[in-house]
């Protein structure tokens, strides 16, 4: 947040007018507002330019506005998710079991890995879950100790409809841009995130 983007206040749940709100338009420069053309992270770089000229603060151009978008993303992603009494992370679970195909299995271990949470946090999230009734575990054949989280039908109905909400709430937010420019951007953060998935990000953190 160091660049000059505000803090989320209005907590995470998303559903509520705070969750909604989008970013204030005056942020940023000195006077507010904006050249025609521009936007917010223009002043921001500007004003950071202005204030310290011995600092090349161009990586702001590219990733404040990653940053900015992230958060509009992140208020879509909860408006959809709660418009079907879901939360950020029961999704997250559901929509795993449910890009697994028939018939809508995982182990714990490959639900772990899939959406990047402790084991303890993922023992949890399944007993939460079971108990809604979203899903249920049954034996593992191949494992005797072992255990598969299944998508009940009522968990496959909520996800489902998230999933549609969420995406023609993604379409609002890429609604400025045609499809050869959303190619070439998915293209460009491609390739930023690549080493990231790869376990080697640049600088090695």
């Amino acid at each position: 947040m160091g660049e000059g983007l505000p803090h989320d206040r209005g907590g995470h749940r998303g559903d509520g007018p705070r969750g909604r709100q989008s970013l204030p338009r005056t942020w940023g420069g000195p006077r507010g507002g904006h050249p025609p053309g521009g936007d917010e992270v223009d002043d921001l770089v500007a004003a950071w330019r202005q204030q310290r000229p011995d600092l090349d603060v161009a990586p702001l151009q590219v990733l404040s506005r990653v940053s900015r978008l992230a958060r509009h993303l992140d208020i879509a992603r909860r408006g959809a998710f709660a418009a079907h009494g879901l939360e950020s992370w029961e999704f997250d679970v559901l929509s795993a079991l449910r890009r697994a195909g028939p018939p809508f299995q995982l182990t714990p271990g490959a639900l772990l890995r899939a959406t990047l949470v402790t084991s303890g946090t993922m023992t949890n999230r399944i007993d939460r879950l079971a108990a809604a009734g979203l899903v249920s575990r049954e034996p593992d054949p191949r494992d005797r100790r072992g255990v598969l989280v299944t998508l009940s039908e009522q968990g496959k109905e909520a996800v489902d409809a998230a999933f549609t909400d969420l995406l023609e709430r993604e379409q609002a937010l890429l609604a400025s841009l045609g499809a050869d420019q959303r190619r070439s951007l998915a293209d460009l953060l491609r390739i930023l995130l690549v080493p990231f998935d790869e376990g080697s990000p640049p600088g090695g953190r």
